[in-house]
C-alpha cells in the first residue's frame, strides 16, 4: 500500500465508525486519506512519549556507513536521563569495553571515555564534535538517543507531507526484539538537495509503546547508511545522577 498527501478527498468524509467496527482497514486495505492521519497520530504520540518520560534504559544496535564503507554491527548498553546525560558501554563489536559519558555542563561539555587497552583503561576528555570523538560515527553524541531520532522523522514527515514530496507504505506486523512491530516504508525525493536525511527508511513501530525501535536508512544510491534499533528499551527506569557518575 502506497500513499502520499494527495488522496482522493472523498475518502476523508467516509464514515468514521468504520474504524471502530473494522480496525484493521488501518492497516490492510488501500483507504486513501485515512493513513495520513494514522500515521501523523503515530508521529504525535511518539513525541509525547519521549516528552513525557524522564529517564531510560536500552541495548542500542548501531550499523552505519562511513566514507562508503558499512561498518561492522556495534552493541552499547545506553543510560538516557533529561536534561540530557549519557552513557553508553559498548558489550559486543568493535570497541567492545569501551565507556562513554556526557552531560550537558558537565566536564567542560567534554566527553569522558574510558577506551579498554592492555595495561588497562585508558581515559580521555574529548570535543564531542572533534575528529577523534567522531571517529567511525555519522553523529556526535549530543544527536544521540530516541529523542533526536522521533524528531528528526517528525520534521521530515512533516516536511514531506506538506511539500507532497513523501510517499510511505504500512507493512506487515512482526516481531522484533520480543516486540509486536508495525513496519512503514518512507520514501523521500531521490536527491540530496531537497535537505532529508535519507532517500528511504524502514521503521519497525512498537505496536503497545508507539514509538520505532528499529529504523533503518538508505541513501541516493539505495544503499543502508545507518541501522539503528533499542532492544529491551525501558521508558520508566527511573536513573539518578548518581546513575551517570564515571
Amino acid at each position: 500500500m502506497i500513499f502520499s498527501r494527495e488522496s482522493n478527498a472523498f475518502f476523508l468524509f467516509f464514515p468514521f465508525i468504520v474504524l471502530l467496527v473494522i480496525p484493521s482497514l488501518f492497516v490492510c486495505t488501500h483507504v486513501h486519506g485515512k493513513e495520513f492521519f494514522y500515521m501523523e497520530d503515530w508521529l504525535r504520540q511518539a513525541e509525547e512519549l519521549i516528552e513525557r518520560t524522564d529517564s531510560y534504559t536500552a541495548i542500542f544496535h548501531k550499523q552505519e556507513r562511513i566514507k562508503g564503507w558499512l561498518k561492522t554491527r556495534e552493541t552499547v548498553f545506553l543510560r538516557f536521563k533529561k536534561p540530557f546525560k549519557i552513557h553508553m558501554k559498548w558489550i559486543d563489536g568493535p570497541g567492545k569495553g569501551r565507556e562513554v559519558f556526557y552531560a550537558e555542563g558537565w566536564n567542560k561539555n567534554r566527553i569522558l571515555v574510558r577506551e579498554p587497552g592492555p595495561l588497562g583503561p585508558v581515559t580521555l576528555n574529548l570535543n564531542p564534535h572533534g575528529a577523534i570523538a567522531m571517529q567511525g560515527s555519522r553523529h556526535s553524541i549530543t544527536e544521540a538517543g530516541l529523542g533526536h531520532l522521533v524528531k528528526v522523522f517528525g520534521d521530515h514527515f512533516r516536511k514531506g507531507w506538506m511539500y507532497g514530496e513523501l510517499v510511505y507504505e504500512i507493512g506487515r506486523e512482526e516481531m522484533l526484539y520480543g516486540r509486536r512491530t508495525l513496519t512503514v516504508e518512507a520514501r523521500f525525493p531521490k536527491s540530496p538537495q531537497n535537505g532529508y536525511y535519507c532517500y528511504r527508511a524502514i521503521m519497525n513501530l512498537d505496536v503497545e509503546k508507539k514509538i520505532p525501535i528499529r529504523v533503518q536508512m538508505f541513501d541516493w544510491e539505495d544503499r543502508l547508511v545507518a541501522d539503528y534499533g533499542f532492544e529491551k528499551l525501558n521508558l520508566n527506569a527511573r536513573l539518578t545522577d548518581d546513575d551517570f557518575e564515571p
